[in-house]
């Protein structure tokens, strides 16, 4: 892979891109304005018009000089430090604004609140994980609130205290099993992750000697957060208001976790017995490096080396080839879409995971353990 100087990442011209998010801020006042077709600009700039410019624009295969030092970064760090105001000045704009818009019928105001949960789907949930990955109060406080936003602020504990330590094993509640179709995986993962977020943070404070009713629990802040938006949500537009803050909260977590159906469907961790599994891999996570998509997505799809480097911030994020990262044939936003139609997802995913076995666990001849998804590991596993 081609290595990029720290001295042409610093070029303010390659951060620009990233900017791009920003273009659903006019096309969110547009869609409130004037109704109509207008409303589905945001999911058709969201998906749509990345996918055709990663038709495009083709490949990124450079990689950044992961040694880039942090002050050559304020630009790529500034898109991420500005969204949590504007999509929530936007988002109070909106309920504040739709149940007063006589223009609006009800469809116009779903189909708005549709694409608003897009946008914080797409774009604030994402830009929230790159956040609460980094080392600043400020940043991770940003990533709480963009959670806030979208009511699913255990996500971050989730993430952080239960998917980076069991992804690809049967603890961990979002990697998807081989042949778990997305509706099945949806309602499970809802359930599963709340739980063992919860259990982590419990027994991250009983180590310290603390109750899980302790002020240090993150799931007080996490509440109060999330009571605050809906109480923002009702003061602005009373209970209309509050259904259409429900609305765009309930997209934002779909595009989430259809996203995280992705990113890892299929791929298992060797388990080496006595409770062990080998050491998380690039070859654990389905990559692509659509370069539009990247751009939206923050670099979301190199996925493999955020697993490696999770403090990493994005625009030093590294890709892999093939034969060290499996790869998905389009980007996220295609992928995502086709997950939606299990068989059709099964025919175009269940043979790369059956090469992948083929190419990285040869002397593995029995999947069927690995495969259940209630109990995906062999006898023995916890």
């Amino acid at each position: 892979m081609p290595l990029i100087p720290a001295d042409v990442v610093a070029r303010p011209l390659n951060a620009l891109p990233f900017f791009l998010s920003l273009g659903t801020v006019p096309l969110a006042l547009i869609g409130m304005r004037y109704g109509g077709l207008t409303v589905l600009l945001l999911p058709l700039y969201s998906w749509g018009l990345f996918t055709l410019l990663d038709l495009l624009t083709g490949l990124n295969d450079g990689n950044a000089d992961p040694q880039t030092p942090e002050k050559d970064l304020v630009l790529y760090r500034l898109v991420t430090l500005i969204w949590f105001p504007l999509q929530f000045s936007l988002l109070c704009l909106a309920l504040w604004y739709l149940p007063r818009a006589e223009h609006l019928s009800g469809l116009e105001k779903f189909g708005m609140m549709f694409g608003m949960g897009v946008m914080g789907g797409t774009i604030g949930i994402n830009y929230a994980h790159e956040l609460m990955h980094q080392k600043s109060r400020l940043e991770r406080w940003l990533g709480d609130l963009l959670l806030a936003t979208v009511l699913y602020s255990h996500f971050r504990s989730e993430h952080l205290r239960v998917h980076h330590l069991y992804v690809g094993t049967p603890r961990d509640a979002v990697t998807a099993r081989y042949n778990e179709g997305f509706h099945r995986f949806y309602p499970r993962v809802l359930r599963e992750s709340l739980r063992s977020a919860w259990a982590a943070e419990k027994a991250l404070l009983a180590r310290r000697g603390l109750s899980v009713w302790n002020r240090r629990n993150p799931f007080w802040r996490y509440w109060a957060l999330q009571s605050a938006m809906l109480w923002i949500a009702g003061l602005l537009g009373g209970w209309e208001g509050l259904g259409l803050f429900l609305i765009q909260a309930g997209v934002a977590i779909w595009q989430l976790e259809l996203v995280n159906y992705v990113e890892h469907y299929g791929l298992t961790r060797k388990y080496l017995g006595e409770g062990r599994y080998e050491h998380v891999l690039p070859r654990h996570s389905w990559n692509a490096s659509h370069r539009a998509t990247n751009w939206l997505l923050i670099n979301l799809q190199r996925h493999s080396d955020h697993h490696y480097k999770p403090d990493r911030r994005f625009p030093l994020l590294q890709t892999y080839p093939e034969d060290e990262a499996p790869q998905l044939p389009y980007g996220y936003p295609v992928m995502a879409l086709s997950a939606m139609i299990p068989p059709l997802w099964r025919r175009v995913m269940n043979p790369k995971v059956r090469a992948w076995r083929k190419r990285f666990y040869p002397e593995i001849t029995d999947w069927q353990p690995y495969t259940r998804a209630r109990n995906p590991m062999p006898k023995g596993a916890p």
